[in-house]
């Protein structure tokens, strides 16, 4: 039972090269055509496959309805808490789970610090879309004709003198963290705070969320909270791999 199953879902990335007939599924499979013709016909029943009329078989819509299905069924915020708690308990400092809706970038989950002095944030408060790293992170992964359009209608405040001053400065910064896949606020919205964040990708290599270490300066400096960097894309490439799928569920610190 285990091989005719393991057989039939090899079937599945064979069809998502390109539509194959019947001969090239069963040399692929290595087996006898009547063998491959049972498996596809299970397949086709189920929706999985579609014979098409030139007689070959390509992928069916009720595989790409239930990847849909299984995609908004996902709860990033559910997939990263546990990893957020171990990054937290690594480092001791304020960690950020935060996403992109709506024009807002809004923290959605939060473990506190350890230490007396923290800085204040709130789970579902929009952040400073211009200065924060999480919201750097999310942005530069848009298309590049919305990731300008957004940059425009953007209002730069002069939180601090570190803050983003206009729409070709942030850009030059969006392209930045683009290129090197991880982004910084230190000091751009409070003098006081330093943060470093790293990207959350789905299955297709989109950002989906942006996970964050945040300290105020008199607990650790920024050189020392970037030497954390490392240790927060690992994380964030955890929950990555768990949220897609890629890799089974397991600790990260």
């Amino acid at each position: 039972m285990s091989q005719t199953v393991d057989r039939a879902l090899s079937i599945l990335p064979l069809l998502a090269e390109r539509p194959a007939d019947l001969g090239q599924v069963a040399d692929r499979l290595g087996v006898h055509k009547s063998t491959a013709l049972r498996l596809l016909r299970t397949l086709h029943e189920h929706g999985l496959v579609y014979r098409q009329s030139d007689q070959r078989y390509r992928l069916g819509a009720r595989l790409f309805a239930l990847a849909q299905e299984a995609m908004e069924n996902l709860d990033v915020r559910e997939i990263a808490h546990p990893h957020l708690v171990r990054l937290n308990e690594s480092c001791g400092h304020t960690v950020h789970l935060a996403v992109y809706e709506e024009n807002e970038v809004l923290h959605i989950d939060q473990v506190e610090s350890r230490y007396p002095v923290r800085m204040y944030s709130r789970i579902g408060k929009p952040v400073a879309i211009t200065v924060a790293a999480v919201a750097k992170l999310l942005l530069a992964d848009l298309p590049e004709p919305e990731r300008r359009a957004v940059a425009e209608k953007l209002d730069y405040p002069a939180y601090t003198a570190r803050s983003t001053p206009d729409a070709s400065a942030f850009l030059r910064e969006l392209q930045k963290v683009r290129e090197q896949g991880w982004a910084t606020d230190l000091g751009g919205h409070e003098e006081s705070i330093n943060c470093v964040a790293a990207p959350i990708r789905g299955a297709d290599g989109r950002v989906v969320a942006a996970v964050s270490v945040s300290a105020p300066n008199v607990v650790v400096t920024a050189d020392e909270l970037l030497t954390f960097l490392p240790l927060v894309r690992r994380t964030a490439d955890a929950i990555s791999g768990e949220y897609s799928g890629r890799t089974p569920v397991k600790g990260t610190a």
